[in-house]
């Protein structure tokens, strides 16, 4: 008989370790894994007993059901700690828009590297060991996983950064907007494959690249796109109207359109009947 034991106080780690331990034994002969709990005076033991003969799989199985839990368990309160250590300067309602964004991240990773980390340092452990204090084993033997959370939180903050960063802009542009005057009544806006080109009320191109000229001589090194021009010429008309017409799916940079100029915007509904995009169709206009 092999036996290991697990030494906790974690109310919650000890209830789903309890509560789930069919997910140990579904590979292993049922018979074979026997579990108890007793309480000591300084812990809770959970100790796990086989009774079978291939010690090896009993280890990969039991690594396998501890990882799940630690993580389960932990690995909220692990990054909460982590971003409240790192990033204690950062709102409470920032910390937790960073958390959500690291959720976000660690969701995505498909090749469960976490996992694996914890695992190794797992198998490794109790393969060596016969019983674990857990606080310890997390604290001292998970810094690995604890560097790959880290490493996410920073990638969550980056994002949050830029995201903030974006709005502000966003919001500067809409202050800017709400102090000018209108130069025209509407403005066309094609859009196709990530390129736009802007029509006036009388399907005339908008030349929008004038207002970039001197900016162009400046900065050789920058290349701007049609999007970068149609935006600049628009918060020079500031059009009351904006009449998009979508020939490719809405991306970012309609989203944006959509946050700046708010209520001015207007879609072109059904394009096959839409004179514009029937113009642009039958026209030599290249975007």
């Amino acid at each position: 008989m092999s036996t290991f034991c697990i030494k906790t106080n974690d109310s919650l780690f000890i209830n789903h370790f309890s509560n789930n331990i069919d997910i140990l034994k579904k590979n292993m002969n049922v018979n074979d894994i026997l579990i108890r709990k007793k309480q000591f005076s300084i812990y809770t033991n959970l100790i796990i007993h086989y009774k079978g003969n291939d010690i090896n799989t009993f280890y990969e199985e039991l690594s396998k059901y501890i990882t799940d839990c630690i993580i389960t368990v932990y690995e909220n309160t692990i990054t909460k700690k982590i971003i409240n250590m790192n990033y204690f300067y950062f709102l409470d309602d920032e910390q937790l828009e960073v958390f959500r964004l690291t959720k976000e991240l660690i969701n995505s990773d498909e090749k469960n590297r976490r996992h694996e980390l914890v695992y190794i340092s797992t198998f490794d452990y109790i393969s060596n060991n016969k019983s674990m204090i857990l606080d310890g084993f997390i604290t001292f033997r998970l810094k690995d996983y604890m560097e790959i959370i880290d490493y996410i939180i920073d990638l969550a903050v980056n994002n949050f950064l830029v995201k903030r960063e974006y709005f502000e802009f966003v919001d500067l542009l809409k202050q800017y907007i709400s102090t000018k005057n209108s130069a025209c009544e509407s403005v066309h806006l094609i859009y196709l494959n990530n390129e736009s080109i802007l029509l006036d009320s009388k399907y005339n191109i908008i030349n929008t690249s004038q207002d970039f000229s001197d900016i162009n001589d400046l900065l050789l090194d920058i290349e701007f796109s049609s999007n970068d021009y149609s935006l600049n010429a628009l918060l020079n008309l500031l059009p009351k109207k904006i009449y998009i017409h979508l020939l490719s799916n809405e991306d970012e940079f309609i989203n944006t359109l959509k946050l700046i100029f708010e209520n001015r915007i207007c879609f072109c509904q059904n394009p096959s009947k839409c004179e514009i995009c029937n113009f642009y169709k039958k026209s030599n206009i290249k975007i």
